[in-house]
């Protein structure tokens, strides 16, 4: 396994855990490049991305709930309009069993009705339905911002995936032309008769290996800008020209419990699950007022017509009308609604541990980022050395080859060793820049 091989095994499973599997190669026939920098492509995250729209819809849809919750506190009003066709009124004057006499009737009726309440009192359960519609808008809310963060956080994957893929590409094609330069140094000794055949086969070998990395490159490039062009809303083809400068350093002067005390305030889904237990009080409160009067004003009024509600009868058109106080109180409530309560108290006790459960899990992704971001930064700063003593190494190793003092073996050694190390420190920029963005999205500042 080369060095190439060795980096990309190693590299996947960061890149993977920030990346949904699946993407299909770009046509060879693309619109000219977009250059475009991080701060560009979150943008247009926010306003392209189909799990975003999704959140904000949810927002939408909450705010209307709340109006609805709200118009339970205007009267409820009713019109209604009957007709009816009377039978005949038999009269057992001398039993049933006895012929009737007939009661004469009018055959035909016609009311039309209107009515109102208006809720004075019954629990609070009004208010508490506003309360909880708000809440629910609140949880969408903070929903949307956790998902435009991790969203963000995939694009930013993405991106600095593109971002390698260039660098690393750029690395090797100055690789190849020294490569290059040197196989015609071999060659020539070789047909002087210095070294044997062998070495040119060798460096010829070398050379073709890295060629075919390029092949690799370029579609690990289109795979992870299609993946982007998803994310971010732009058509397949697009190719996109990565532009953002590198920056290990952000954030490198925030201790531990600067970033713990973000996340306490911020992080997303504290703030979630805080919405989601004063969701489950305002619940039990709405139970705990099944066992309460219901207090409303009324008014009635209507037409009928023939008039045979109150005797005698009138073969008129005749208005009534109701108006004043009702009040009702349901004593099956009592025991109806006991285990209700209990049910609604448990679910709170419940969400409440999860609550503090939730903090705790919080406070271990703070930890495990801020040490896996300063673990990124320590091996950027060891690869860095790493280069200076691998391009010392090549030049010795370069020197002695060609003095005849070491092999060709050991000549390709360092040739790879110093591409390997340049590799490692881009690798190790792109992974502590990322790590960066995931601490950020830990502690809800993404």
């Amino acid at each position: 396994m080369n060095f190439k091989t060795k980096y990309f095994a190693a590299l996947m499973p960061a890149v993977l855990a920030f990346s949904p599997a699946g993407a299909t190669r770009m046509p060879i026939d693309t619109p000219r490049e977009m250059p475009l920098t991080l701060a560009q492509v979150w943008q247009k995250v926010e306003t392209n991305s189909r799990a975003v729209q999704i959140k904000q819809l949810k927002i939408e849809s909450s705010a209307e709930a709340i109006k609805d919750a709200k118009a339970e506190r205007l009267p409820d009003l009713d019109i209604s309009g009957e007709y009816a066709r009377v039978s005949n009124m038999p009269v057992f004057e001398n039993g049933l069993f006895h012929t009737p006499s007939q009661f004469p009737v009018l055959h035909n009726t016609y009311t039309v009705a209107a009515g109102a309440y208006f809720n004075i009192y019954n629990g609070n359960k009004v208010n508490l339905g506003i309360d909880a519609s708000k809440t629910e808008n609140r949880i969408a809310g903070e929903q949307k911002k956790q998902t435009v963060s991790e969203t963000k956080l995939h694009a930013a994957a993405y991106y600095l995936d593109m971002e390698r893929s260039l660098i690393f590409k750029q690395l090797l094609l100055q690789d190849i032309a020294a490569q290059e330069k040197q196989l015609a140094q071999i060659r020539t000794l070789q047909k002087n008769g210095v070294i044997l055949k062998s070495d040119v086969l060798r460096a010829e070998l070398k050379l073709s290996r890295q060629k075919l990395s390029l092949v690799q490159l370029d579609n690990d490039l289109a795979i992870a800008n299609q993946k982007l062009n998803i994310l971010i809303g732009l058509p397949d083809e697009q190719r996109i020209d990565p532009v953002e400068v590198l920056k290990t350093d952000s954030g490198q002067t925030a201790t531990y419990q600067d970033y713990l005390a973000d996340a306490g305030s911020n992080a997303y889904q504290i703030k979630i699950s805080e919405q989601e237990t004063e969701l489950k009080k305002l619940q039990l409160r709405n139970i705990r007022a099944n066992v309460a009067p219901k207090i409303g004003l009324f008014a009635d009024y209507k037409y009928s017509y023939p008039q045979i509600l109150f005797y005698p009868y009138s073969a008129n058109l005749f208005g009534l009308g109701f108006a004043g106080v009702t009040a009702s109180f349901d004593i099956s409530s009592f025991y109806h609604n006991k285990h209700k309560a209990k049910e609604a108290k448990l679910e709170v006790e419940s969400q409440e541990i999860e609550h503090a459960q939730t903090a705790d899990v919080i406070r271990q992704q703070v930890n495990e980022a801020f040490l896996r971001y300063k673990e990124a930064l320590n091996r950027v700063e060891v690869s860095k050395t790493n280069v200076k003593q691998a391009t010392e190494n090549r030049r010795i190793v370069n020197n002695t080859y060609f003095n005849q003092l070491s092999l060709i073996t050991d000549l390709l050694d360092a040739d790879n060793q110093l591409l390997q190390t340049k590799f490692d420190l881009a690798a190790a920029q792109i992974a502590a820049q990322l790590q960066y963005f995931q601490l950020q999205n830990v502690t809800g500042k993404l």
